[in-house]
């Protein structure tokens, strides 16, 4: 198997282009498109979210986009009319967020619901980062690679994000680096995660499958809707209990129809680099993420088969979020300091005063072959992704 997927990216690597990049819109959002020849990636404005990843071929199951993509209206924040967005979504912050975000997320500098104090003040779900305009700062291209550096004041929080997003000749792969910056004069507490949500048709309850350098965790205790594993209960990766007490296969997105689920996993403490991939046996794609270790304790695997979501999602929605970084549960900032540590492990992390904090992550592409059965390992080695 490791010989004919080095087969297809050395065929991958003869049909490379010059990288470029240009403004464009994607699903009518405002967009910065970058593109190789063998890949294009579409990174949204409005919230920074990474919102296409896809192969450049001519086989229709193998160019899908994995990433997931509303079908209802979203709304880009530079654009953002108060009462027509209130009109559509109601006022709460959290639809606001809903309603905007498709595809990769940066949840900052809170991953979850905002407390009680914060939802008066104005403040919404998974925190600031992904419902402000980001602006390009620049653009950096040669014949070898292109490079996005864009970001975004959050002025509510007092906090500066920023991204350079690389795409290399004969890549079929990106390399994202992102950067945290204290405006603050004093340290704080803080969750930083990132949200890469999969969506139809690539995301097919019973069938997506996930492979991920886990351990063990836990269920969510208190999730609201009609639930597909047992509320509470352990997790040893791969291995799970179903709401009746079946044991369940936590690769495959759960079956059970209108219900979903959140569970979150340790990530493996003995290696310095983490990974997951994800793949539907029916398309010929597979899309991986690599990341560090020391930066990212916490995954958690978030699953909606329409299940009982409001407006807009309105019960409709299927899709797949895997969710990486400092935190295990996305129950807030606050509670995630008050809860202080879970299996043994911090459930947040801190930014000191002035700090400017930095991590990575590698997202891959790779067309795998019929009867393909999964992936025991992903990494970087110089720069390429090593699938086996």
């Amino acid at each position: 198997m490791k010989l004919i997927l080095a087969a297809l990216f050395l065929a991958a690597a003869l049909q490379a282009q010059e990288p470029a990049i240009q403004d464009g819109r994607f699903h009518g959002r405002r967009a910065w498109v970058m593109s190789n020849g063998l890949i294009q990636v579409s990174v949204l404005a409005g919230g920074g979210h990474i919102a296409e990843v896809r192969l450049l071929s001519n086989d229709p199951k193998a160019s899908i986009n994995p990433m997931r993509v509303p079908h209802y209206q979203t709304i880009d924040p530079h654009e953002y009319d108060p009462a027509k967005h209130d009109a559509i979504y109601g006022d709460n912050s959290g639809r606001w967020l809903m309603s905007g975000y498709m595809g990769h997320m940066l949840c900052f500098p809170s991953y979850g619901g905002p407390s009680e104090d914060e939802d008066r003040a104005g403040l919404g779900g998974h925190g600031e980062a992904p419902i402000v305009e980001w602006k390009k700062i620049k653009i950096e291209s040669t014949p070898e690679a292109v490079t996005l550096w864009y970001g975004a004041d959050l002025t509510k929080t007092n906090y500066r994000v920023e991204r350079a997003i690389t795409l290399a000749q004969g890549a079929r792969s990106i390399r994202v680096r992102e950067w945290v910056e204290n405006l603050a004069l004093y340290d704080r507490p803080i969750n930083w995660m990132q949200h890469a949500t999969f969506g139809p048709p690539f995301i097919e309850p019973g069938k997506t499958a996930m492979d991920v350098s886990a351990t063990r965790g836990q269920v969510s205790p208190n999730r609201m809707g009609s639930l597909s594993l047992q509320p509470g209960s352990k997790v040893n990766w791969p291995n799970g209990t179903t709401s009746d007490g079946t044991p369940a296969d936590l690769r495959v997105f759960q079956p059970k129809p209108k219900a979903g689920i959140y569970y979150t996993m340790r990530l493996d403490p003995a290696r310095k680099e983490q990974f997951f991939t994800m793949y539907h046996p029916d398309y010929r794609v597979l899309i991986g993420y690599v990341f560090p270790a020391e930066d990212n304790l916490w995954l958690a695997d978030w699953q909606e088969n329409r299940n009982y979501m409001p407006r807009p999602w309105n019960g409709q929605v299927i899709a797949r979020g895997i969710e990486f970084g400092s935190s295990p549960f996305d129950e807030g900032l606050r509670k995630s300091v008050e809860r202080g540590s879970f299996l043994g492990t911090p459930a947040y992390r801190w930014i000191g005063a002035r700090q400017r904090l930095g991590t990575e992550f590698t997202i891959v592409l790779a067309e795998i072959p019929e009867g393909f059965k999964g992936v025991k390992n992903l990494r970087v080695e110089h720069g390429a992704a090593v699938l086996q």
